[in-house]
């Protein structure tokens, strides 16, 4: 692809991306919102993640930023224009198709409360497994605020390393603010941030982008046992509510209980065990607390028998769980408390 076809494709999915953060910007916290932006700056002016930040540029830029957003809210998204073909920007099949040869990846999908995310980058490495296709994009030409490492759309797994690159490098800034004796600390002390910022990123997410790997083969798995169409019919009803947290949390534990902590438990790899449930979020811990007490186990023993009866075990009851709520969706529809209260009795 000649440089300036690069350039304009990169300019509209980023006009897109735009247009998403600024009908979603709101959806953070204001203290969650400030972080993200800060690494969206360094992101933007290609920064080295131990360089400090000039706070008035930084304001600057924001004040800029958030002054576009308002101009793109009623805006619609624009199409792809490849090879002199114009393409949605939500048919990521048919563009891969196409920039593949180019050595490009693109994904476009909704993340939580309904937030559309794209992003273009350079094709790492493409792959089929078990009847998915795995698109592993290395640097990204463009992105949104919020750009998740990993996500499944239908057969497709697209595993972003830049973007994992920056999520662990806000946990290792965010961990440093008070250093904490907890999991996501021990998982950081297997590598050499202080001497090493650089290689350390790159081991961890080595290591990491792996485990990435295993999550959405589960979540590729649990759509096959659940049925896309009708988890997610519960999904959009769900959107932008508590509730949908909850039933995501459901759905991300069965996938791990398929696949990403059978394998963990098999390897025995102390980095990543201690990573991954430092990487769970309060709602995680919340509703699957014999995981945690699991983990502890292992600590104490060396031994991750637990771990694999808690997957086993976890398996069944996330999947009955999950059944429940498409069944009770189907049943009343529009019933989000109802979904609420079958989460919060469902605990395991």
């Amino acid at each position: 692809m000649k440089p300036d076809e690069l350039s304009n494709l990169s300019s509209t999915v980023q006009h897109n991306c735009d247009i998403s953060d600024a009908r979603h910007g709101g959806d953070y916290s204001l203290c969650v919102y400030l972080m993200k932006m800060r690494e969206y700056y360094r992101w933007e002016q290609g920064l080295p993640y131990g360089a400090a930040l000039a706070k008035d540029a930084v304001g600057d830029w924001l004040q800029a930023r958030e002054a576009r957003w308002e101009t793109l809210e009623d805006a619609e998204l624009e199409p792809l224009s490849i090879d002199g073909h114009a393409y949605e920007p939500y048919d990521a099949e048919a563009i891969n198709a196409c920039l593949a040869p180019h050595g490009l990846v693109y994904s476009s999908g909704l993340g939580n409360r309904a937030k559309p995310h794209f992003f273009l980058g350079v094709l790492e490495h493409r792959e089929q497994s078990d009847g998915h296709t795995v698109y592993i994009a290395a640097s990204e030409y463009a992105r949104d605020l919020t750009a998740p490492p990993a996500m499944t759309l239908g057969n497709t797994i697209f595993l972003r390393r830049e973007s994992l690159r920056r999520l662990l490098w806000e946990r290792l800034e965010g961990w440093r603010w008070s250093r904490p004796d907890n999991a996501l600390g021990r998982a950081l002390a297997c590598y050499d941030f202080d001497s090493d910022l650089e290689g350390s990123l790159d081991a961890m997410a080595d290591r990491e982008i792996a485990n990435a790997l295993l999550h959405e083969q589960g979540e590729y798995q649990a759509g096959r046992v659940l049925g896309d169409a009708a988890w997610n019919a519960v999904l959009l009803e769900l959107a932008q509510t508590p509730t949908e947290l909850m039933a995501r949390a459901v759905r991300d534990h069965l996938a791990d209980c398929l696949v990403t902590l059978p394998r963990l438990a098999e390897t025995r790899d102390a980095a990543a065990l201690h990573f991954y449930i430092g990487n769970l979020t309060s709602l995680r811990k919340e509703l699957f607390p014999s995981l945690i007490g699991a983990y502890e186990a292992w600590r104490r023993a060396d031994d991750t028998a637990e771990i694999a009866k808690v997957a086993a075990k976890g398996r069944r009851h996330w999947q009955g769980l999950a059944e429940q709520m498409i069944e009770l969706h189907f049943a009343k529809r529009r019933d989000a408390p109802a979904l609420r209260e079958l989460v919060e009795q469902g605990q395991l």
